[in-house]
């Protein structure tokens, strides 16, 4: 192991409070804005009180939110609402950018309440800007609120100007004098130092350019709960995106790509954020060796029910249990691929999941469509359920620490890149596929994705995560259909094969409803199609290995229970129903 880098951070919180019992007197006012969970900042409030300091701790992020979940009784006393007004800022460069902040507001208030906002367009600074709410409650009484949220304008470690959430102070004492300005936080501080260090560290021009780049840190801040969804606010999981997804776009610029290029093979990036509120703020970076370790052992569990993902020796033993012809590839770490070919008097399918290793109930669905495909006579298809095991061990030690957090770092393999973008005819991931279609002559390829099941944002970079600003909210399950020119008709019957069976599968298009109805709420009309109330993109690709080729995309980053056997649940249905659809459609001439 190199250590690059272990230290630590005082909390704001400490700093203000000492800095400022010191400099004010009592009588005096102060406002700040931080990155931190209520507690803390209450706790900050009080020992300021004790020396007759009116002091008020706000967060930093997400701060309507905030608002709504810590200070609207304060507002309303017992009154219920009836409707909320809000206008909220519209820069130029970002115009959604507050209104997406906002988000699941929608989603909070009871159904009887009117939401409903205004933009203001104005100038991209650094700034105090502010929401501004008009509340309504059932006795028909008026009251005009200002919610503040400081952000600055800045230039990001890709060269990039951006409009992110920051720290703000303003004072004030009882004569007058008194002071607002930006103000660098904590958490501002140690992703600015962990960046620091990595961009200044010397890389070699060949990738990749290590085996675990590791970032190790402790932020003593706990999670907030939210009651819709899977919805919660997390600065620890905000660390983790935006860590990785900056040190990937860093490395994608020291290679001369594009941003958002998955071919980067920097490596394995694994930024592990704790949350021990006993210990201080820490960043240890290291590189250390490829991961190669197992699991820990738990036991097998039934699939129709799975309220998990499956261990690797449970998905070994179904595969094997289907018999058939063996595939096998390679990952970096030395981790087997394997795939299980069944021929049969059908047309050929390939069914997938885990290209990206942090979307498991892909999995599930898979094994148990390639369990029941077995049962019937003449089926024809190559089953291959874990397609990243490297990545899919680091969601397994990250998941133990942090079991809700989405784990981008797990996406994509242990050299950094997306299997998709890894070379023809090589010898790693994409080869498990390669082979597949050399062997079973498939032209249907049913991928099996998901994508996270509550807010991803990046708050010290634009907020927005950059490049996947379509996957930045929930919107329910939806399909993507993509397929060669000549195969466009064909595209279409299985659009409609499928999506019409899903519309029957129990629950389903109500979940979908909901969630599109709070998504519509905070990003606007959902740039989806939908048949049969299931949302899909229909695209041509001519380059895609098969000439039609199914993706899911269920909200599945990260879920148990019930929540996760639903997800596996409609993974499984749309195998089952794509594989029926393709038997009985006519083919192109070119097949024929």
């Amino acid at each position: 192991m190199t250590l690059l880098l272990d230290t630590t951070f005082e909390r704001s919180v400490d700093a203000l409070v000492a800095q400022y019992q010191r400099q004010l007197s009592p009588g005096d006012e102060l406002t700040a804005w931080v990155f931190d969970d209520q507690s803390t900042r209450q706790h900050a409030e009080q020992l300021l009180a004790q020396h007759g300091i009116k002091a008020r701790f706000y967060s930093a992020y997400k701060p309507l939110i905030h608002y709504f979940i810590e200070s609207i009784n304060e507002t309303l006393g017992d009154c219920p609402l009836r409707a909320i007004h809000i206008r909220y800022p519209a820069p130029e460069e970002s115009p959604q950018r507050f209104l997406l902040e906002a988000y699941p507001l929608a989603g909070l208030l009871e159904k009887q309440v009117a939401l409903t906002w205004e933009a203001v367009p104005c100038a991209t600074q650094t700034a105090l800007y502010h929401y501004e709410l008009t509340l309504t409650n059932d006795a028909g009484q008026h009251e005009q609120i200002s919610v503040a949220a400081p952000n600055r304008r800045h230039l990001d470690h890709v060269n990039t100007w951006q409009l992110s959430p920051c720290g703000w102070i303003a004072w004030r004492t009882a004569n007058g004098e008194g002071d607002s300005t930006y103000y660098t936080c904590d958490y501002e501080r140690l992703f600015e130092v962990a960046m620091e260090t990595i961009i200044q560290t010397p890389w070699s021009t060949k990738q990749p350019f290590f085996e675990e780049l590791n970032i190790s840190v402790n932020l003593p801040i706990q999670d907030t709960s939210l009651p819709f969804g899977r919805e919660h606010i997390s600065l620890t999981e905000g660390m983790h995106e935006e860590l990785y997804f900056s040190l990937l776009e860093y490395y994608q610029c020291h290679a001369g790509l594009p941003l958002g290029d998955r071919s980067i093979q920097p490596g394995q990036i694994v930024p592990e954020i704790r949350n021990c509120p006993e210990k201080p703020m820490s960043l240890v970076i290291s590189l250390r060796p490829l991961c190669k370790s197992i699991a820990p052992t738990q036991g097998d569990i039934a699939l129709d029910t799975a309220p998990h993902p499956p261990s690797v020796p449970q998905i070994t033993k179904q595969l094997e249990a289907l018999g058939g012809d063996i595939i096998n590839a390679k990952s970096r770490c030395g981790r087997l691929l394997s795939a299980r070919y069944r021929q049969g008097s059908d047309r050929a399918v390939m069914i997938s999941a885990a290209q990206h290793a942090n979307e498991p109930s892909g999995i599930v669905g898979a094994l148990r469509a390639g369990r029941d495909l077995a049962l019937q006579a003449g089926t024809h298809f190559v089953l291959s359920p874990l397609e990243n095991p490297d990545g899919y061990r680091l969601q397994q030690r990250l998941v133990a620490e942090q079991p809700t957090h989405m784990h981008h770092a797990a996406r994509y393999t242990a050299f950094g890149n997306d299997l998709q973008a890894q070379a023809a005819n090589g010898e790693f991931e994409l080869a498990i596929r390669e082979r597949a279609k050399a062997l079973s002559g498939a032209n249907l390829h049913i991928n099996l994705h998901g994508y996270p099941a509550h807010e991803w944002t990046r708050p010290l970079t634009g907020y927005i995560p950059r490049n996947f600003e379509l996957w930045s909210i929930p919107k329910g399950f939806f399909l993507v259909i993509r397929y060669h020119q000549e195969w466009e008709t064909q595209a279409q019957a299985l659009l409609e094969g499928v999506t019409d069976h899903l519309s029957t599968v129990p629950g389903l298009v109500e979940y979908n409803q909901r969630q599109i109805e709070v998504f519509e709420a905070h990003a606007g009309s959902l740039e989806f199609l939908t048949r049969h109330h299931i949302p899909y993109l229909l695209t041509p690709d001519d380059q895609q290995l098969t000439p039609l080729q199914l993706i899911t995309e269920y909200p599945d980053e990260t879920i148990y229970d019930d929540d996760f056997i639903m997800a596996h649940q409609v993974q499984y249905e749309t195998v089952m129903s794509a594989y029926r659809s393709y038997q009985s459609m006519m083919l192109p001439c070119t097949q024929c």
